[in-house]
C-alpha cells in the first residue's frame, strides 16, 4: 500500500489548553432529549456530520458501517410503530425489574412520539462483511468498536452543529433491516434521533460522577 504525507495541523501550545477547555465546556452542555421540534434541519448539515462520522478509526480500514438517513414522514411512521411494538413487549415482559427501576427516574415508557416528530432519524448498521475493491468479500474486524467510534463522532458533530440527539435502542431492531431495505449481513446498531429540541424542552436533573471518579492518572 502506498503512503501519503500526514495532513496534521499542529495547534500553538498557547492555544491548546483553551481549545481543550472550550471543547469540553461545549460537550458538557450536551444532553439527550426526548422532546423534539418538527423544525427542519438546514440543508447539508446532517450530511456534513455524517461525512465527519465516517472518518472514525476502524478495524483494518474496512469501514464496517452503514448510515441510513430517514426523513420521510411515512418511513418515520413505520419505524415508530415497529419500535413501539418491541418496546411494549420489553416493558411488559422482557425487562428485568431492576432495569425498570433504574429507568423509572428518567420517565421513559413504550411510547416514542419523537421517532415521528423529529425531522430526521439516522439508523446505524454494523456490517459483518464487506466487499473489497477487488470484488472479494471479507469479514470485518472489531466492527462493534469501529461503529461505536463512528457513532460517537456523529453525535459530537451534530452537537457541534447545534442539533440535539437521542440514542434509541429498541430490542430487537431487526425491523430496521426490513423497513429500510438493508441486508441481513448488517446488524442494527443504534437508532439516532436528530433535530432541534422543543422551546420548552426539559431534561432530567442527572448528576454526573466527578472526573476524579472516572479518570486515573498513573
Amino acid at each position: 500500500m502506498s503512503k501519503i504525507p500526514l495532513n496534521f495541523q499542529e495547534v500553538p501550545e498557547g492555544e491548546m489548553l483553551s481549545r481543550a477547555q472550550q471543547f469540553r465546556d461545549q460537550l458538557v452542555r450536551r444532553r439527550s432529549v426526548r422532546s423534539f421540534s418538527d423544525r427542519p434541519i438546514p440543508a447539508g448539515v446532517l450530511e456534513a456530520c455524517l461525512e465527519a462520522a465516517v472518518t472514525a478509526p476502524n478495524g483494518a480500514n474496512l469501514q464496517p458501517w452503514h448510515f441510513c438517513m430517514v426523513r420521510s414522514a411515512e418511513v418515520k411512521r413505520e419505524v415508530r410503530l415497529a419500535a413501539e411494538e418491541e418496546e411494549r413487549e420489553f416493558y411488559s415482559s422482557r425487562a428485568p425489574e431492576e432495569w425498570l427501576q433504574t429507568l423509572a427516574p428518567i420517565g421513559t415508557d413504550a411510547e416514542k412520539p419523537f421517532l415521528e416528530r423529529a425531522p430526521a432519524l439516522v439508523a446505524i448498521f454494523q456490517k459483518s462483511e464487506v466487499t473489497l475493491p477487488d470484488g472479494q468479500s471479507s469479514r470485518t474486524y472489531y466492527p462493534k468498536e469501529s461503529v461505536g467510534l463512528a457513532t460517537g463522532f456523529l453525535i459530537t458533530a451534530l452537537h457541534n452543529a447545534g442539533l440535539a440527539t437521542l440514542t434509541h435502542t429498541p430490542s430487537p431492531m431487526k425491523f430496521l433491516n426490513q423497513i429500510l431495505g438493508r441486508p441481513t449481513t448488517e446488524k442494527p446498531f443504534l437508532l439516532l434521533v436528530v433535530g432541534f429540541p422543543e422551546v420548552d424542552c426539559e431534561v432530567p436533573d442527572l448528576k454526573r460522577k466527578l472526573p476524579e471518579q472516572m479518570i486515573t492518572d498513573l
